[in-house]
C-alpha cells in the first residue's frame, strides 16, 4: 500500500475497495480487472484508490493479505473453541470453506491467474510461519505423541493437506459439497490420532 489508512473514514474506504477488488476478480478474473471498475463498484474517486494503492498488483497484494488474515483467523478460532478432536476438525473445516466461500472464484484467479504470488510461496516469511505455527499447536493439542514425529512435520502435513483440498474444491466449484466438508473432517481426525501402529 502507498500509505496506510489511519482514520476511520480511510481505513472504511480501503475495506471497500478490496472488498470491491475481490468481488471482481472473483466474477470477471485478472482479464476483467481494473483500478477504473474496482474504484466505481466501491464508490470511490479513481484518485481515492491511488491515493492507498499505487497500481492494481498492490490491490491484489491486499485482497490475498485479507484472505490469508481470514484463513489465519479460522485456524485460531477453531483452536480457541474446541474441546475435542473431532469438535476441532469440524469447526476448522467449517472455518476454512466459510473464508473460501465469501468470493469463491477469488480462490481460482489469485492462485492461477493473478500475478505476485511469489512472494507468498517464501517458505521463510513471517505469513508462512504464523500458519505453520497454528496448525504445530493443533498437532500438540490434538495429536498423538506415539509416533515420534515432531508437531511441526505433525502440522506441516495437515497444512497443506487441507489447502490442497481446500482449494482444489474452490477451484471445482464444490466447496459447499458435505461430502467433501466431511470426508476432509474424517481425514483430520484420522491422521491426528493415528498412533503409529500400522
Amino acid at each position: 500500500m502507498r500509505k496506510e489508512p489511519r482514520q476511520a473514514r480511510s481505513r472504511a474506504t480501503v475495506d471497500a475497495v478490496v472488498e470491491a477488488g475481490a468481488r471482481i476478480l472473483s466474477e470477471q478474473g485478472w482479464g476483467g480487472f481494473t483500478t477504473n471498475k474496482v474504484a466505481e463498484a466501491a464508490g470511490v474517486s479513481i484518485g481515492s484508490l491511488y491515493q492507498y494503492f499505487p497500481d492494481k498488483l498492490s490491490l491484489v497484494d491486499a485482497i490475498r493479505r485479507r484472505h490469508i488474515d481470514d484463513s489465519l483467523a479460522a485456524v485460531r478460532g477453531a483452536l480457541a473453541g474446541a474441546e475435542s478432536l473431532v469438535a476441532f476438525a469440524e469447526a476448522l473445516v467449517a472455518n476454512i470453506i466459510e473464508a473460501h466461500s465469501i468470493h469463491p472464484g477469488l480462490h481460482r484467479v489469485l492462485l492461477d491467474e493473478a500475478p505476485g504470488l511469489e512472494a507468498y510461496r517464501d517458505q521463510n516469511s513471517l505469513i508462512e510461519a504464523q500458519y505453520l505455527a497454528l496448525y504445530t499447536e493443533a498437532a500438540t493439542v490434538y495429536g498423538s505423541d506415539d509416533r515420534g514425529v515432531p508437531a511441526s512435520t505433525v502440522g506441516l502435513v495437515i497444512s497443506d493437506a487441507i489447502d490442497g483440498v481446500i482449494h482444489n474444491a474452490a477451484r471445482r466449484g464444490r466447496l459447499r459439497e458435505p461430502l467433501i466438508r466431511d470426508e476432509l473432517v474424517r481425514m483430520i481426525c484420522l491422521y491426528l490420532a493415528d498412533r503409529g501402529e500400522a
